[in-house]
């Protein structure tokens, strides 16, 4: 297809395409759309997909054919003109279509109003002030660090006595209402750990003191808010059986210890390159709260106009990123808004101003690279290349090959936006936090009672 592009600057960082399809080509699509409409049209005297085009456009009028034939021209001419354009403007927004031509015999001209992305100058962007972030590593959080492994390490043994606190309970058990079982209130050999409040409040409670063998007679009532509203504030009786008592038995903190769970011998070693992890982990998230801090007030600096149709297309993005979350968690974004009692607008509206930010820190350090020259080197894109590789455990060479020029052209703009952000941690200036002054609480005067019943109003 050899389309023609005009592109018409608009305000406030918008851009007109006009786009010309040739008349043969916009034909060509009319027909395409016969072939596959021509199955649904009755023409009286011929069999059903057998009436020439020509006689349904006279039946029916040519236009019978022209939404479904600009369907079909839209596409692959918008990717043509997109292409084209590319390097004179940057389109950041999904297009708002005008047909201003659409006739059989004739080109097919359109317009496409797209976002352009805008060119921001910032004045400063080193040596800004960010307040300090302490990087100290406490014991506290030593020994909780290595209690958390101490607990991955752990093993459930089965023991001969009353269940308690924090131990697992195998059980089977069925639920009723009103001496009717109801769906979803029926399992057999459930590990439930007592206190998790994994169950509805008051279960988990009733079951402590309990032994392997023992029946129990569990009676709850069900929140008024449950999920299940034929269920909601309903009480329910569950008859239980417990089969197993489990606890969970913790490995002694010892150098063998530490043997299992490191390259150290003893579990001082051990337990010196815990501290050294935290700080470096403290050091680092430091470091981005810093940054972070850096970047916004470099954007509250700026003057930027933002188009509209450019903050949509975010939000678009991130409502696609978040329900593909979902599928993950085996969760439709219909079902998250229907627990929610959220709607879809609710949701975008949320994630707006997240949107809205995004594209602001991105256009602050677009333009810090473009000042500074910084691009993504060969070597930058190889390095890439083997994280990649190293995250999803594949041979560098093979990333290489699936990777398109486009996405290749995204990783590089990454790498040069990356450097920008480096480059304004590098030369922020710490600033102590700002000290909090005690005040003394205000304590309100105390009602008194009265005295006798002769005070009381009547």
């Amino acid at each position: 297809m050899s389309i023609q592009v005009s592109t018409e600057r608009l305000e406030h960082n918008m851009a007109k395409l006009t786009i010309t399809v040739p008349a043969q080509d916009f034909d060509k699509a009319c027909t395409r759309a016969y072939n596959k409409m021509k199955n649904r049209i009755n023409v009286p005297g011929f069999r059903k997909g057998k009436a020439p085009q020509a006689i349904i456009e006279k039946m029916y009028g040519p236009e019978t054919f022209y939404e479904d034939a600009a369907n079909i021209v839209l596409p692959e001419s918008y990717e043509e003109a997109y292409n084209q354009v590319i390097d004179e403007i940057n389109i950041v927004s999904q297009p708002k279509i005008g047909v201003e031509q659409m006739a059989k015999g004739q080109d097919f001209i359109y317009t496409a109003e797209v976002a352009v992305n805008p060119e921001i100058t910032v004045e400063q962007y080193k040596g800004i002030e960010a307040t300090e972030v302490p990087v100290e590593v406490s014991d506290e959080e030593i020994e909780e660090e290595i209690k958390s492994e101490q607990k991955k390490n752990s093993r459930e043994v089965t023991v001969d006595r009353p269940a308690e606190k924090d131990d697992t309970v195998v059980i089977d058990y069925v639920g009723s209402v009103d001496g009717v079982e109801f769906e979803g209130g029926k399992d057999e050999n459930h590990s439930l750990v007592l206190g998790s409040n994994s169950f509805i409040p008051g279960f988990e409670d009733q079951l402590i003191g309990s032994k392997a063998g023992d029946e129990v007679d569990v009676n709850v009532t069900f929140p008024e808010k449950y999920h299940a509203e034929d269920l909601a504030g309903k009480p329910a009786l569950f008859k239980v059986k417990v089969n197993e008592v489990k606890t969970t038995e913790l490995p002694e903190l010892n150098d063998e210890f530490a043997q299992d769970v490191s390259e150290f011998d003893t579990f001082e070693e051990y337990r010196a390159s815990v501290k050294e992890s935290l700080e470096k982990d403290k050091a680092e998230s430091a470091k981005h709260t810093m940054e972070q801090e850096a970047v916004d007030k470099i954007v509250e600096a700026t003057e930027m106009d933002i188009p509209e149709a450019m903050i949509e297309y975010e939000t678009d993005k991130m409502v696609q990123n978040y329900e593909q979350q979902m599928r993950y968690s085996g969760l439709s974004i219909d079902m998250y808004l229907q627990y929610t009692g959220m709607t879809m607008d609710d949701l975008r509206n949320q994630m707006r101003g997240s949107a809205l930010k995004n594209i602001q820190m991105r256009l602050v350090l677009e333009a810090v690279a473009r000042a500074e020259g910084f691009e993504a080197s060969d070597e930058d894109l190889e390095k890439e290349y083997e994280t990649m590789a190293k995250t999803y455990n594949m041979d560098a060479e093979k990333v290489k090959e699936i990777i398109s020029k486009e996405e290749e052209k995204n990783i590089r703009h990454d790498i040069a936006i990356r450097k920008a952000l480096d480059l304004i941690g590098e030369n922020v200036v710490p600033v102590p936090a700002p000290e909090v002054e005690e005040t003394e609480p205000e304590v309100e005067e105390m009602a008194q009672p009265p005295k006798s019943d002769e005070e009381l109003p009547e």
